[in-house]
């Protein structure tokens, strides 16, 4: 028993000094993330599409299927409501606000409600709007004066609104984007709510591929956005009398550009004299939904159909120029990862979910390739701490396509799927791992 135990204290002595061999077998580079990559200016000329910008996304994976000058920011008019409706969304959702809450206009949102040259519902001074009025206001007909109203609640005061408008677009990985107001006019345009230190001039700017980040991120968080986004017509109630709101989006259903092959259920359109005419649009078909943006569509007057006819071209050249394959799950592509201290040196990791590629039809045949790279906080000495469970998250898979490039919404060349353990490891006796670190100074 004695000489057991002195040889229990001799093994912990070893494995406090060298280095294990399961560390110098698998290395580091397990560890290793996908690096950044940035849009091709123009991904497929032949396209030709007529408008400053654009961009079309797979909404749940974020892959890129077509970009045009997709990182440069450009005004982008109405659209801006977009990131609004998202702080309006999560201030229902964490309960800071509900649909039935009252909200009574401060004097800026109020004055340019009555505004007849721009897009609104003229609110009064001394009436009262439920937020679901005010809301659907902005999302149907893009009234102006409603969305302050909006900002205003949310924020405490319209500069406020557009901090957390600021804050909000950091967070979604947006550090291009310039933010004044919550409904996209420019400083000048909404009164006393300009922003201050701006001039009257400065207006909100984004680029295609920050506008499809933000409409991914409202379609994944509020999917319920599009019970709103896809009413054609609805009336507003303003005290007195009642609006009449048609939607501005007329790729909907039994509106001007609706085109049966692609329904349209969102999201926003946006049109000034330097923004040009531009939208936001999204399409569930064929099991899957894409995002599509336009920016800088020609405007010659109100009834100009460009950046539907624009977007209709985009969205076709998707869903017949590209098929999608299928990635299962508990797909392993051969995969391991090193493991420490485990009975096994190393483990096999599968994807831990189905998920798609979209394919060039071009590429049909084009192979999936896989790496898979360790979650680092799981990691002692190079390698997994065991024990693992079976089916434990332990990494992500990085998946490409054999001749061809990929590019997705956060920069990523790869699609990234978590990886979990195909099997429990156990983890090694203190023999064994003893035995090992003896060995190893012999390698």
């Amino acid at each position: 028993m004695e000489f057991f135990k002195g040889l229990k204290k001799t093994l912990v002595g070893l494995l406090a000094g060298v280095t294990l061999f399961a560390t110098t077998a698998a290395g580091l580079g397990n560890l290793t993330t996908v690096s950044a990559a940035s849009l091709p200016a123009n991904s497929d000329s032949s396209l030709n599409l007529d408008a400053k910008a654009a961009i079309a996304v797979d909404a749940t994976t974020g892959q890129v299927m077509y970009s045009k000058n997709a990182q440069e920011a450009l005004p982008v008019a109405s659209m801006s409501k977009l990131l609004t409706t998202y702080l309006v969304l999560k201030a229902i959702h964490s309960g800071k606000l509900s649909w039935n809450d009252k909200i009574t206009p401060d004097e800026a949102s109020q004055k340019v409600s009555q505004n007849t040259t721009l897009s609104n519902v003229p609110l009064k001074a001394d009436h009262s709007y439920t937020v679901k009025s005010l809301y659907e206001a902005m999302l149907i007909y893009s009234a102006n004066g409603a969305t302050m109203a909006l900002a205003y609640k949310v924020g405490g005061s319209h500069q406020n609104f557009i901090n957390m408008m600021r804050k909000q677009a950091k967070e979604f990985g947006i550090n291009d984007a310039s933010i004044y107001t919550a409904n996209g006019l420019t400083n000048g345009e909404v009164g006393s709510a300009a922003y201050p230190g701006a001039t009257k001039d400065d207006e909100n700017k984004f680029s295609a591929q920050d506008m499809a980040i933000i409409a991914q991120k409202i379609l994944t968080d509020y999917p319920e956005v599009l019970q709103t986004t896809s009413i054609t017509k609805k009336e507003f109630n303003n005290g007195t009398d009642k609006t009449m709101m048609e939607n501005w989006n007329w790729m909907l259903k039994g509106l001007a550009k609706a085109y049966t092959a692609l329904p349209v259920d969102g999201l926003k359109t946006g049109t000034s004299d330097t923004a040009g005419a531009c939208f936001v649009a999204t399409v569930h078909k064929d099991g899957h939904r894409i995002i599509t943006v336009i920016l800088g569509a020609p405007h010659s007057s109100d009834t100009d159909l460009s950046r539907f006819e624009q977007t209709q071209k985009l969205m076709s050249y998707v869903y017949n120029g590209f098929t999608y394959k299928t990635i299962k799950a508990q797909s392993d592509y051969k995969q391991t990862l090193p493991v420490h201290n485990g009975k096994d040196l190393t483990t096999k990791v599968v994807t831990a979910k189905e998920t798609h590629l979209w394919v060039k039809n071009t590429d049909t045949d084009a192979k999936v390739t896989a790496s898979v790279s360790g979650k680092k906080s799981l990691y002692e000495k190079g390698g997994l701490q065991a024990p693992l469970k079976k089916d434990q998250t332990v990494g992500t898979y990085n998946l490409k396509l054999k001749g061809q490039e990929l590019y997705f919404l956060d920069g990523a060349n790869a699609l990234k799927v978590p990886a979990q353990t195909k099997v429990a490891v156990d983890k090694a006796n203190i023999f064994v791992i003893g035995w090992r670190a003896l060995t190893g100074l012999f390698k």
